[in-house]
């Protein structure tokens, strides 16, 4: 990788982790009142664009959550094309409007994924070839009337075969999903800890996409390694204000795509505006374009030191939890349906098999050929069968390590930002993770890909929590203070997520 890449500078990261920090001092000294007038829309609106309307009768899969939520994935290379219906359902269930609530000044709309604030930053756009009941185009997914619209014609895949440096998986897909977020949508509410929260986000939309995938059974996988600008090109994307973060492939064919064309002509389809004024946050511009990738090149060398490096984190090498039994047979999609985010716990136990399955189905392997980059730490406050205290959990071989016994309820409600639902919660799961390790081995792209490895286990999380007739909710936390809290075990990490898990109360 070139020494002059942004993306070997990683002060850059260390800039924007550290500014970014949530302490006790920093909620106090700077806070931050939403103006609701001004709140950008949901949605990303093509003015002109006609609508193409998706099948909304696909029959259920019918596969178990557990499974598809735990499962490997489909080999690689396992011939397998989708059809409208297929992409229908990954698109529904991943980030389609599954819900509605109305209130006095209007409504909400919940999609099929959490999302910090409920504020949905993210776009998924289509790149694919020549399908049953769809034509070879470039796409924008529309969650509000469930639609595509098409942005180009034709076979595009040859560009993103250039920017992922001829990608196996992505050199073979039929079709390809890129995620896209927009700092304004977030940053409204979470000003320049936003991209923190595009791993996040991005991560629950993966995590349901890939369930989809599995119980589909068709081959998916999540690419990180691409040329950033040649991406945002295809997309057209102003990426002053959206971005694309990372690449799904789905499927797979023998037969490879067209080569990328010579030039790419720019778009010219207006969009309506997502609020009145939008406020500049230039840190998100500077971390994304920090842990960009500029030529292919650069991308494979990148692939290569992922592949060879070391960040010392536990292997798991298949899945254990058939051992436990019975699991929810809830189909996959029931499960999406139903899912939330817990707003408050009942001080209730848990099972320690309940959580097992849940820590196990979640943290299955997510990169192919190397481990999990954030590290599993618990704060237990109420799981029949094992002492309270604060754990660490080996991931190779499911066992939970007692690092400190005692109840650390009022530790764990202090720890997620003063909050009441840690504290209630049956158990409280923190991810760590070594940037000094993982940053020497990944550059600045290393922070994309932990926030986004957190989140797709965090969702992981919250769909095996509601298979179980738990409740779960994602939160945020007093960086610095977690890591004190758990070393030294957990010296030298920084804070990256938390999942609160126990037995949902409905408010009154």
């Amino acid at each position: 990788m070139a020494l002059d890449s942004p993306n070997r500078d990683i002060s850059r990261t260390w800039e924007y982790h550290n500014a970014t920090k949530h302490s006790e001092w920093s909620i106090r000294a700077g806070p931050h009142y939403l103006d609701f007038s001004n709140q950008p829309l949901p949605l990303k609106v093509y003015t002109t664009i006609e609508p193409i309307p998706l099948p909304r009768d696909a029959d259920q899969t019918g596969i178990a959550a557990l499974s598809a939520i735990a499962d490997a994935g489909v080999p690689a290379d396992t011939e397998r094309i989708p059809c409208l219906r297929d992409l229908a359902r990954i698109l529904y269930f991943s980030a389609g409007i599954t819900k509605k609530k109305t209130y006095p000044g209007g409504e909400i709309y919940f999609r099929a994924a959490s999302c910090t604030g409920a504020l949905y930053e993210f776009e998924l756009y289509i790149v694919c070839g020549d399908l049953p009941e769809l034509k070879a185009g470039v796409y924008h997914f529309g969650p509000g009337d469930f639609a595509l619209r098409l942005l180009r014609a034709g076979d595009h895949r040859g560009v993103l075969v250039h920017a992922t440096a001829a990608e196996s998986t992505v050199s073979h897909a039929p079709a390809l999903i890129i995620c896209a977020g927009t700092y304004w949508r977030n940053a409204w509410k979470y000003r320049t800890r936003t991209y923190r929260h595009f791993g996040w986000d991005n991560g629950t939309i993966l995590a349901n996409m890939l369930a989809m995938a599995a119980a589909l059974r068709l081959p998916a996988k999540v690419v990180l390694g691409f040329v950033d600008s040649e991406v945002n090109l295809l997309l057209n994307l102003d990426t002053d204000r959206e971005v694309a973060f990372s690449i799904v492939s789905l499927g797979h064919a023998n037969a490879e795509p067209p080569m990328a064309p010579r030039e790419i002509p720019e778009l010219a389809f207006p969009t309506v505006p997502l609020s009145q004024t939008e406020i500049d946050y230039p840190e998100l511009r500077e971390i994304h374009k920090a842990s960009s990738l500029e030529t292919p090149e650069e991308v494979a060398d990148w692939r290569t030191r992922a592949k060879t490096g070391n960040w010392g984190t536990d292997v798991q090498t298949c899945p254990p939890i058939s051992r436990f039994s019975p699991h929810s047979t809830d189909p996959i999609e029931q499960v999406i349906l139903r899912r939330g985010s817990s707003r408050k716990f009942e001080r209730q136990s848990i099972t320690l098999e309940q959580l097992r399955t849940i820590l196990e189905a979640s943290t299955q392997p997510i990169w192919p050929g190397f481990s999990l980059l954030n590290h599993v730490y618990l704060i237990i406050n109420a799981v029949e069968g094992i002492a309270p205290g604060a754990y660490y959990f080996h991931v190779d071989t499911a066992e939970l390590e007692l690092l400190k016994a005692g109840n650390f309820r009022g530790e764990a409600r202090y720890l997620g930002l003063q909050q009441d639902l840690p504290g209630d919660a049956a158990a409280d799961v923190f991810f760590l993770a070594d940037f000094h390790a993982i940053l020497e081995v990944f550059g600045n792209r290393g922070y994309r890909a932990t926030q986004l490895e957190a989140g797709i286990i965090g969702g992981r999380m919250y769909l095996a929590a509601y298979a179980l007739l738990l409740g779960a909710t994602g939160l945020t936390f007093f960086d610095d203070d977690v890591t004190n809290f758990f070393a030294p075990h957990a010296a030298a990490k920084s804070a990256i997520f938390l999942v609160a898990l126990g037995k949902g109360r409905k408010p009154a």
